[in-house]
């Protein structure tokens, strides 16, 4: 075997590994072209982060943010900075060098998880009470209206 083929062979054995790999590899295209994000996802939201979100979207160059939209259509930030990453969680920032920051971002995280997905089949559906809902409500008179006009 000349030096060329076993170059050849270990190549070939570096690339399946790498193809191989789960660690590597991400059903996220971000996560892909920027695989510093992957160790951030499995601090915050364990190995299994693929099961929570849906969505891993490049929404802005510099600083380099990453939007997380969950599948029950919640979202959270992520922000690179010289620094540090940054969690940005229902608005809360949350500086991921500090171990007691990262934790609290883990748990907005759950807790945003556990908001479930919006059900409303109707835009602008509210949850209030009809008129005449009340027990103690007057009662109206729609021919008092027709008698003004």
């Amino acid at each position: 075997m000349t030096k060329a083929e076993l170059r050849e062979k270990i190549r070939n054995i570096v690339l399946d590994l790498k193809n191989k790999n789960p660690i590597h590899r991400s059903k996220f295209e971000e996560v892909n072209l920027f695989p510093e994000i992957l160790p951030i996802l499995v601090d915050l939201m364990t190995t299994d982060y693929e099961m929570f979100v849906e969505d891993v979207a490049w929404v802005a160059p510099r600083p380099s943010t990453f939007k997380i939209k969950l599948k029950n259509s919640q979202f959270f930030f992520l922000i690179f900075t010289e620094k540090s990453w940054i969690a940005q969680v229902e608005g809360k920032k949350y500086y991921l060098n500090n171990l007691p920051e990262a934790e609290r971002a883990s748990e907005g995280i759950s807790r945003i998880l556990k908001y479930g997905e919006n059900t409303s089949d109707f835009e602008g559906e509210t949850d209030l009470p009809a008129k005449g809902d009340f027990p103690n409500e007057p009662p109206t008179d729609n021919n008092a209206e027709e008698d003004l006009i």
